[in-house]
């Protein structure tokens, strides 16, 4: 009887026998070998590209989860399981949206249809001033505007156009529900999953170093889920400044405007200048004097906030330095647009502690 390993070579020579390796250091073979490279890495930057939003919206869900499970793990403390405490805060959350809903929409609805319907006899306004009579007797500007947004208001298409048209105004609305809906139901999944999650990533760690590296990990964690808090304090200052700026001035439903401002600062880049021009429009529906009042007082507040209010929340939550949440904020609004925005003090935090514990006591033992 043959052996086993007969009997495998007999199997091998029906296929013939196994050739001389490739010679991988021939030109040909490494230009073919490079060539695929190329051709890989384009294939992935397209796939990558063409799924851009479908990552993004994973990124923010498990952000969201990971800055919510400090308040899962209170609950968690207090003798509620996993399950239970999620459907808590999920539930806290989707009453502060009902009400934010309920008290913020029908008045700004309100007065944007105001804005809209005045916008010629603002710009009629304009013309009462010396310098803008003038360049508007010369190159016509305003009388243009006017006419065009005359004709706008009366056939009712300006908010129309502003979205390109009817497609684009239900194409605008489908994507933003399909997007809340999706960072919602992504969101429960991973604060509910998290542990799971977090174990399954420390077990692919050598056994050596895992200790050490889940030890970091959950520390990285935590700066995270200490960001969304300082984020939700700065929100708040924000939205009790612009309470207190518009009960002074006399802007129309100042908590509604309030709740608007504080929302719309947790958006990172954008979110700030957002809030400043809803706040802004509304103003100027009751007078141009108003909303210059209401811009000027975004200006200087922004400035405080960005340079003063921010840095130093953030240097006591994620113990970060004033002069790196400024960088860090600023390359990664500029590297990665929103998401930057959103992961970039979180990042510089955990860079921070990386060096701290890993880089600086590695150099002074070498």
């Amino acid at each position: 009887m043959q052996s086993d390993s007969e009997a495998g070579d007999q199997t091998d020579n029906r296929f013939g026998q196994l050739g001389e390796p490739l010679n991988r250091s021939h030109p040909f073979m490494f230009g073919f070998l490079a060539a695929l490279g190329v051709l890989t890495a384009l294939a992935l930057t397209r796939a990558l590209n063409n799924a851009s939003q479908a990552i993004v919206l994973i990124f923010i869900s498990l952000f969201l989860a990971v800055g919510l499970n400090p308040a899962v793990e209170a609950l968690r403390r207090r003798g509620l399981s996993r399950g239970p405490a999620v459907l808590v805060i999920v539930a806290v959350f989707l009453f502060l949206g009902a009400v934010f809903s309920a008290t913020v929409v029908p008045p700004l609805v309100n007065q944007t249809t105001q804005l809209v319907q005045h916008s010629p006899q603002y710009l009629d306004n304009l013309t009462k001033n010396h310098t803008i009579a003038k360049l508007d007797k010369s190159y016509g500007i305003v009388t243009k505007a006017k006419a065009t947004l005359e004709s706008k208001v009366q056939d009712g298409k300006l908010v129309i156009s502003a979205f390109g048209g009817v497609m684009g105004v239900g194409k605008t609305i489908l994507s933003g529900l399909f997007a809340i809906i999706t960072v919602i139901i992504l969101t429960i999944y991973f604060l509910a999953s998290l542990p799971k999650i977090t174990r399954t990533a420390y077990s692919l760690v050598p056994a050596s170093r895992r200790d050490r590296v889940s030890s970091l990990s959950d520390e990285i964690l935590a700066r995270i889920g200490s960001f969304v808090g300082g984020q939700l304090i700065v929100a708040s200052i924000a939205g009790m400044a612009t309470l207190a700026m518009t009960l002074i001035v006399g802007i129309p439903y100042p908590i509604a405007l309030a709740m608007v401002v504080a929302t719309c600062d947790l958006i990172p880049l954008i979110g700030a200048t957002l809030g400043a021009i809803i706040v802004t429009i509304v103003a100027l529906t009751q007078s141009v004097t108003l909303g210059i009042t209401a811009f000027l007082f975004f200006i200087v507040f922004q400035q405080m906030e960005n340079y003063v209010v921010y840095p130093r929340i953030m240097k006591r939550s994620v113990k970060v330095p004033g002069a790196v949440t400024i960088i860090a904020a600023l390359l990664g609004g500029s590297l990665l647009g929103l998401l930057g925005g959103l992961l970039a003090i979180p990042t510089a935090a955990a860079i921070l502690l990386i060096i701290d514990q890993v880089a600086v006591p590695h150099a002074a033992r070498s």
